[in-house]
């Protein structure tokens, strides 16, 4: 009988032991899979509220109508009616929406700030600094500001300890739509193509500035179709989306996809995510009822044709059902296409993301 017992004992002892190690690899692998912080860099489609603390900016969205359907329901600094894609990004990712870098003050714990993730976007921003020069801060700017975080880490976890934070965390990328809508061909003398190789070329740089503070994976947002913003559409009779500028999205996107490709086989441990915003998009706008939307062209907020002659501003009149619209304002998707475009980015698959999303890309 007593042998029996220590047998079954034993049988017990064994499936105990098996089920905490199972335990313990199954924490781990949901740590593994789970960044420890997201560092964002972009424009207005990532903004989280930097350019409300910068005072001489046109370019903020702190007041009514933005904001009115995010927690609240007041205006936070994002050009969105709730929600933007940095947040459904990182929500997605199981993380909490970085803070904006400039509402980071001197009271602040700057240490465990840095440590949990950084947004630098800013409304205007592109990758040249002449786009929106003096009313944001541009991608230079932001890599700057980021150049503190990473001293920062070194200075008080160790430069060994910072470096391994920062290759497990996930840098993400929102930027180009401003140097788009920026480009004319009579001032710069530059074809299409030859206008987005310079955006690339200084890209390149950016990115590997980047790579050599730090930064090991990379999630990048591509531009959508620009030319379909109702903006751009209003500028047209027909309300059609503006092809020239839509070109333009599509060169820049194949553009930062190979450049992207070219620095995974350069650099050691560089990994990469690049989503294919304006593939994605062109699919809800070409075919909506199966998104959701009933809206495609017209803008939810603003005033004058199409609410597309200024933006979303405290005298503009806005949509009841936000959720059937794509665009928010003249140039902005609403919460739900962000919260749709985010989710694709996170779980997709090729060809709208690749070579892995953001979720993988986490787990390398």
């Amino acid at each position: 009988m007593a042998s029996s017992l220590s047998n079954y004992d034993q049988v017990l002892m064994i499936i105990n032991l098996v089920l905490f190690y199972s335990l313990i690899l199954l924490h781990g692998y949901a740590r593994a899979s789970t960044p420890p912080a997201m560092y964002v860099f972009g424009d207005s489609l990532a903004d989280v509220g930097n350019n409300d603390h910068i005072h001489l900016s046109l370019l903020k969205a702190n007041f009514p109508h933005n904001g009115i359907d995010y927690p609240g329901h007041k205006a936070t600094g994002r050009f969105s009616n709730g929600k933007n894609a940095v947040d459904f990004l990182a929500e997605n990712l199981g993380l909490a929406s970085p803070p904006p870098y400039l509402n980071i003050t001197s009271k602040t714990n700057k240490t465990q700030a840095f440590i949990n993730g950084v947004n630098f976007a800013s409304g205007g921003a592109g990758v040249l600094d002449s786009t929106n020069k003096d009313q944001c801060l541009s991608f230079n700017i932001q890599i700057n500001y980021y150049s503190t975080v990473f001293t920062t880490l070194s200075q008080q976890l160790g430069s060994t300890e910072a470096e391994l934070h920062l290759s497990k965390s996930i840098f993400t990328f929102l930027i180009g739509s401003n140097d788009i809508f920026a480009y004319n061909p009579s001032k710069t003398n530059l074809s299409p193509q030859q206008f987005v190789d310079s955006l690339i070329s200084t890209l390149q740089g950016q990115l590997k500035t980047l790579y050599n503070l730090g930064a090991r994976k990379f999630l990048f947002i591509g531009a959508g179709p620009i030319g379909c913003c109702p903006s751009q559409r209003a500028k047209s009779k027909t309300k059609d989306c503006n092809a020239v500028t839509d070109n333009l999205s599509i060169l820049y996107n194949k553009g930062t996809a190979s450049l992207l490709a070219e620095m995974k086989s350069s650099f050691s441990g560089f990994s990469y995510s690049f989503f294919d915003t304006s593939s994605a998009l062109l699919q809800y706008i070409q075919n909506p009822a199966s998104y959701g939307f009933t809206e495609t062209k017209a803008a939810c907020c603003g005033i004058g044709n199409m609410n597309a002659k200024l933006a979303c501003i405290p005298l503009s009149t806005y949509c009841s059902d936000r959720k059937k619209f794509i665009f928010w304002d003249p140039y902005h998707p609403t919460e739900a296409a962000a919260g749709l475009l985010a989710n694709t980015a996170v779980n997709g698959a090729p060809p709208l993301v690749f070579p892995v999303n953001a979720k993988q890309l986490s787990s390398l």
